[in-house]
This record gives C-alpha cells, sequence and structure tokens, in this order.
C-alpha cells in the first residue's frame, strides 16, 4: 500500500464576496484556487441558489458556485445544503479530484437564526484500500452552540468512521477561544494540522489583518507535512476569511 500525499484546502468563501460586501468577487476566487489545484477543497458559505442576486449580478454564474469553482478540475463534489431560504439556499461543499463514494449532510442547527451542518463524504484514493472519510465543518457563532455542535461531530465521527480509516475534519469553526481542538483531541483522537506544525493555530480572519483563529483543518490516520495560510494579494481582497492549505500523507 503507497503511502499517498493529500493536499487539503479549506476556505470560507462568504458567497462570492469580498469583505462587507463590497464587491463580488468569485471569479478571482475561481482563479486563486485553479492555480494551487489541491487535491480536496472543502468550501463554506457557498451559494448552490440565488435568483434575485442572479439577475442582478452579471457576472453570477449560471451553474451553481461550486460547479462553477470546480469546472474541469474538481470532477467530483458533493454540496449540504444549510441555509435555506425565499429564492435560495446556501451551505457547504468538497470538491475533490479523487471518486467521492457517498456522501451525507447533517443538520447541526442550534437556533432558527444560524443554519449550520456537517457534510460527510467517504473518497477513493488511488492505490489505497480504505476510504479517506472527509468532513467540511461550518459551527455556530455562539459558544453554547458550538459545544453542542461539536458534540454532534464527535458523535459522528465515533459511529461512522471506523478508527483504522484516515479522516479529516475542516472548516470555520468560529472557535476565536481555541476551546475545540483539546475536545477533539481527547474525544475523537482529532489533531489540527497547524497546532501539530507551528504550535499554534492559524490566523485567518479578517482577511484583510488576520487576527483570530477560526478556520482549521484536523486529522486522523495521515501525517502532516505542510500547512499554511494563504495570505498577501490576492486573497486579503477575496473573501472575508484566509484560506489555509495543507499536505499530509495517508
Amino acid at each position: 500500500m503507497k503511502e499517498i500525499p493529500i493536499r487539503i484546502l479549506s476556505y470560507n468563501i462568504h458567497k462570492g464576496f469580498s469583505s462587507y460586501n463590497r464587491k463580488f468577487v468569485l471569479s478571482q476566487i475561481r482563479t486563486a484556487l485553479r492555480k494551487i489545484q489541491p487535491d480536496l477543497i472543502l468550501l463554506q458559505e457557498v451559494v448552490g441558489q440565488n435568483v434575485t442576486r442572479s439577475k442582478k449580478l452579471p457576472h453570477w454564474p449560471k451553474s451553481t458556485q461550486f460547479e462553477y469553482i470546480a469546472e474541469n478540475l474538481w470532477p467530483h463534489f458533493a454540496y449540504g445544503k444549510n441555509a435555506v431560504y425565499s429564492g435560495g439556499h446556501h451551505g457547504n461543499a468538497i470538491l475533490s479530484k479523487f471518486p467521492i463514494l457517498d456522501w451525507e449532510n447533517l443538520d447541526v442547527s442550534m437556533n432558527p437564526l444560524e443554519s449550520r451542518g456537517l457534510l460527510h463524504a467517504t473518497i477513493k484514493i488511488p492505490d489505497h484500500k480504505k476510504p479517506l472519510h472527509v468532513i467540511c465543518v461550518h459551527l455556530g457563532l455562539l459558544e453554547t452552540d458550538r459545544k453542542q455542535q461539536t458534540q454532534k461531530l464527535c458523535e459522528r465521527i465515533t459511529h461512522a468512521v471506523p478508527h483504522g480509516e484516515p479522516l479529516l475534519v475542516a472548516g470555520d469553526f468560529n472557535d476565536w477561544r481555541e476551546q475545540i481542538t483539546k475536545t477533539l483531541k481527547k474525544q475523537v483522537s482529532l489533531d489540527e494540522v497547524f497546532f501539530q506544525l507551528h504550535e499554534t493555530h492559524a490566523r485567518t480572519f479578517p482577511s484583510w489583518l488576520p487576527v483570530f483563529r477560526l478556520d482549521r483543518i484536523y486529522f486522523r490516520g495521515m501525517t502532516p507535512l505542510s500547512a499554511k495560510c494563504l495570505t498577501g494579494k490576492p486573497w486579503s481582497q477575496l473573501s472575508d476569511h484566509i484560506a489555509i492549505a495543507a499536505q499530509l500523507r495517508i
């Protein structure tokens, strides 16, 4: 069985808008991601449909935002519809260069004002017998909600991910007090790639001057090789979050 290096990127794309919704920058986000070409992309706040904005904005894609980004480079994708509103919806998405065997979106909303989900996909990695489990996460703004959502994430991992199969969990955890890493380590043996390699979580928000450490890449059954924040231009001019990227070996 070969040791397979996997390149992963996690990014809250803020529905394709720059900070404070000043500009619609989805095409620039697409270009930036395609220059890097990671094997797996985990997106948060990606729009599946928005009837109003598709009529008002001339550069709004005819397809979903995740299909627009994925076109010709990431042939396999899954989308979890979380927030549903009049004329549209948005949620999490996983784009993959490798086949997605199956996927499921779990509703972990804790209050009527925030619709949140866990998007869990199993992915076939070439020359590897066991599938790679990938969970794309976007947790709530309230700490009480995040604690319950973290418990639901742990329960999902415990019941649906065999301990001998590799696992990646990444996304926007909104964990500005940095409490979740200890919980995930204790309950489901997850490590965070930036913390492992740099002894600190990545600063990812706001993109123009990253201060808060909100976005994470957790792993189990893999070896971290590298991790970095995609700071500077063009990233600082795109979403309100910074994208984070890592390479891990199965």
